[in-house]
């Protein structure tokens, strides 16, 4: 599992390893283009949800468990949808990853 830290003090989030760095691909991807987003996430301990917005700002860090995993085009650019989206971006479940044939 990795974590999001994000703001200043930094709150914590607990993200598998393979979400997070999709995640951390969009993200950085829309800060790079000096874009913000808004992002939701569920709390599993309390099962509450969460919606914040990351500006470029904002202080954003990703700290992983494991090294960076195989990224899943597919995944990664239905996340980008959702980013560009107004309800902004959110874990969405992964899907299968295009064939290469």
């Amino acid at each position: 599992m990795g974590t999001l830290h994000y703001g200043a003090p930094a709150v914590e989030y607990t993200v598998d390893d393979r979400t997070l760095a999709h995640l951390e691909l969009v993200i950085f991807a829309k800060l790079r283009r000096n874009e913000s987003l808004s992002f939701a996430i569920m709390d599993e301990a309390t099962q509450r949800r969460q919606a914040f917005w990351i500006s470029p700002s904002a202080s954003v860090r990703f700290v992983y468990e494991a090294p960076m995993p195989e990224i899943n085009k597919v995944w990664l650019q239905e996340l980008i949808d959702a980013a560009n989206s107004p309800g902004g971006l959110k874990i969405l479940p992964e899907p299968e990853p295009a064939s290469s044939a």
